[in-house]
């Protein structure tokens, strides 16, 4: 018998992967079996055969020969005219069922419906006055979390989404399958601070809830979890019936355990080997960086996995393969793909993609393949299959679209960089005819977003395109500050007393298209929406004669009373059709009150004085008195917005119409203002998420027809 060379309190072993959800039921007794891996190779995603209101999901067996796509979920049925949506879905974790979200006319208030996968059986319960919230179920398939607000009391019932007031007191719930909402486990909640909000995520191996509590619309949040493998009774121990009349009443919480209790970096889980976590964060690091925890060295153990990259923005992380890791970063607003190392953080592949925009990257740790969608300018969209399972990636179109008649030879995009007013390089990426003659004569579309965070990306759009193709239009999108497209410091750089940059840069940019001679100002269209509709008008307010059209999309107007409305999900207002087939996946930003992080508050002085500058709404001014010209005035203006919006509220379009109209034209007998000052008011519909395409197409074909009317641009086939 040989002898042993360590003391045996000296060896280290491999940590063999357990599921901690497998458990059997042996005659009453429960027998855990931890090493005996499920595995599920159901794919879901969703698909438009191209007119349809609103995409489909889809559900697919594997890829193996013969495999064939089953409807799972139609949310055309749901309604005769389109305005029910399909705002968020979850699949449990053996694909026994299907959790999903639902909105009506494009308010951000959620139902969630629960369908048994197998039979497309509704389970009877509904759960309701939801809003930012995630769907994440635990392994065990008993239930899942999810966030709502208290119902309204009696007598303040309005139609959801038309309501100006705020909402407070967000709170944390676990629904158990089968059983009514009144019945559900307050996980959590914070009557001092009523203006948090909590989403909740089941950790990859089960074991874990991770709590994001959030504020704001900066990328920062307080990061709790909760290690369920230690509560003595489950979820079920939990079930104290609460005093739903009284917001504030006690109630036994989850024993959440406090890693992030501060406001001052933003933390999103990646993965965890038991109690060693890996989180994506922009602690100390404004381009972001991978990190490395040990739950039981809390304070000690942090360390970086994947340093801050000195000029590209580490945009997301996705654990897969096992001990792999797919990075995305932002690299002069272009995508750059890696494969790395999960625990060292090396650099193993490089994924060979074109210029343009990852999205939707779709991954679990216990596979080999992953799925990520691609679009561009010029690319309508493409979803790749990655296989990790070899030496070499190997990467393969799952689905492509093609648009039939569109030769992309014929146009090209390309990116410069124009000095703004203090001299910063701001990018912009330019899309047109490659036969252009610069000689001014060309109609143009600039547009711009800056705030938030937020990047603006190449992306396909089919109404642009038709733009390009028919009107011989110039596209332009300018990089502005505010934006993520530079990681957190871009982002300051355009917020709060710096929100004047934002403009400059948008100004520059129109300038320079002019300079080059791709347009001129009477052939100049400018386009944003939500924060972009801010942009606009506070452009038409500053430089009147730059521009011959403006389109301003459900935008932010009145600066100094926009935290007393509501509080939404600020997501980027996509003006443009990107991908119809994409997989699941969900970003937003929020408003209300929340935007004061961002923009200001006008109930402190100084924040006052930032506001009250560049207020859309108090800055109108007549141009002929302001700039000493007569024949200098507003541009063609036309302002969207839509009835059911409670990101924005329609207020702030209408007032600014109102203002607008009165102080160009209605208090003046005869007014130099004979370019039209217009509105668009959508119907059944909110802020621009969950709109048909019956929608979209009609209100692409106003919007872009009052532009080409006012251009005098002209179609050619």
């Amino acid at each position: 018998m040989g002898s042993l060379p360590l003391p045996l309190n000296q060896y280290s072993y491999p940590n063999a992967r357990r599921d901690n959800s497998v458990v059997d039921d042996f005659h009453g007794i429960t027998i855990p079996d931890p090493y005996r891996w499920r595995s599920h190779n159901t794919y879901f995603y969703f698909h438009n055969s191209g007119l349809q209101p609103h995409n489909v999901l889809y559900m697919q067996n594997g890829f193996h020969a013969g495999a064939q796509p089953h409807l799972l979920l139609d949310p055309n049925a749901l309604s005769p005219d389109g305005s029910v949506s399909l705002t968020a879905v979850s699949v449990s974790q053996h694909a026994d069922f299907l959790a999903y979200g639902l909105s009506s006319s494009g308010t951000d208030w959620v139902t969630i419906n629960i369908m048994r996968i197998q039979d497309k059986h509704l389970l009877p319960h509904t759960l309701s006055w939801v809003k930012f919230s995630s769907i994440s179920w635990t392994h065990d398939t008993k239930g899942f979390f999810y966030s709502r607000y208290p119902a309204p009391k009696e007598g303040q019932l309005v139609d959801a989404g038309t309501e100006t007031n705020t909402n407070l007191y967000h709170e944390l719930y676990y629904h158990f399958l089968g059983t009514d909402q009144s019945q559900d486990i307050l996980c959590w909640r914070d009557p001092q601070n009523p203006e948090y909000r909590f989403r909740a995520s089941v950790s990859d191996d089960g074991r874990y809830i991770i709590m994001y509590i959030e504020q704001g619309c900066d990328p920062v949040n307080k990061l709790y979890y909760c290690d369920m493998s230690e509560l003595t009774n489950g979820l079920q121990g939990f079930g104290n019936k609460q005093e739903e009349e009284d917001p504030h009443a006690h109630a036994t919480m989850l024993p959440f355990v406090k890693l992030v209790d501060t406001f001052d970096a933003q933390f999103q889980y990646v993965a965890n080997d038991d109690t060693v976590f890996t989180f994506l964060t922009n602690k100390n690091a404004p381009k972001y960086k991978l990190v490395r925890v040990d739950l039981k060295e809390p304070i000690n153990s942090w360390f970086d996995v994947i340093h801050e990259s000195e000029r590209d923005v580490l945009e997301s992380a996705c654990a897969v393969n096992g001990n792999q890791v797919i990075v995305s970063y932002l690299s002069d607003v272009k995508y750059v793909v890696q494969v790395r190392d999960l625990e060292t953080g090396c650099l193993q592949h490089l994924l060979p993609i074109d210029i343009g925009t990852v999205n939707g990257i779709s991954a679990r740790r216990q596979d080999s393949i992953f799925f990520f969608g691609f679009s561009s300018f010029l690319s309508p969209g493409i979803v790749y299959q990655c296989d990790l399972g070899t030496q070499a990636p190997v990467i393969k179109i799952f689905r492509e679209i093609v648009v039939p008649g569109f030769d992309r030879s014929q146009f090209h995009a390309n990116q410069v960089f124009v000095a703004s007013k203090d001299g910063t390089k701001i990018p912009m990426f330019i899309v047109a005819r490659k036969d252009i003659s610069l000689d001014g004569s060309h109609p143009c579309l600039l547009y711009g977003y800056g705030g938030f965070n937020v990047s603006v990306t190449p992306c396909f759009s089919v109404s642009r395109i038709v733009l390009a193709r028919h009107l011989g239009c110039v596209l332009s999108i300018a990089n502005i500050r505010g934006g993520g497209e530079y990681g957190e410091e871009w982002h300051k750089a355009g917020s709060l007393a710096k929100k004047q940059n934002c403009f400059d840069d948008f100004i520059s940019a129109a300038e320079y298209l002019v300079s080059v001679g791709y347009t001129q100002p009477a052939k100049l269209c400018i386009e944003g929406g939500s924060n972009g509709g801010l942009l606009v008008a506070a452009c038409i307010n500053q430089r009147p004669d730059l521009f011959g059209c403006a389109l301003a999309h459900v935008g932010v107007m009145d600066m100094l009373r926009f935290h007393k409305f509501t509080i939404g999900l600020f997501r980027v207002l996509v003006l443009y059709i990107c991908i119809t087939i994409t997989f699941i996946s969900d970003r937003g930003y929020y408003s209300g009150h929340a935007w004061t992080s961002e923009f200001g508050c006008s109930e402190k002085e100084e924040e006052f004085h930032w506001l009250i500058k560049y207020s859309p709404l108090h800055n109108v001014r007549r141009p002929w008195e302001e700039f000493g010209g007569g024949s200098i005035q507003y541009p063609s203006t036309m302002l969207l917005t839509a009835d059911h919006d409670d990101r924005v509220v329609p207020l702030h379009s209408l007032k600014l119409l109102a203002t607008m109209q009165y102080v160009l034209s209605t208090s003046m007998k005869q007014s130099p203002q004979t370019n039209p000052i217009i509105a668009r008011i959508e119907c059944k519909a909110g802020h621009g998420a969950g709109r048909s395409m019956q929608k979209i197409i009609e209100e692409a074909a106003d919007r872009y027809g009052f532009m080409a009317k006012v251009l005098e641009a002209h179609w050619i086939e």
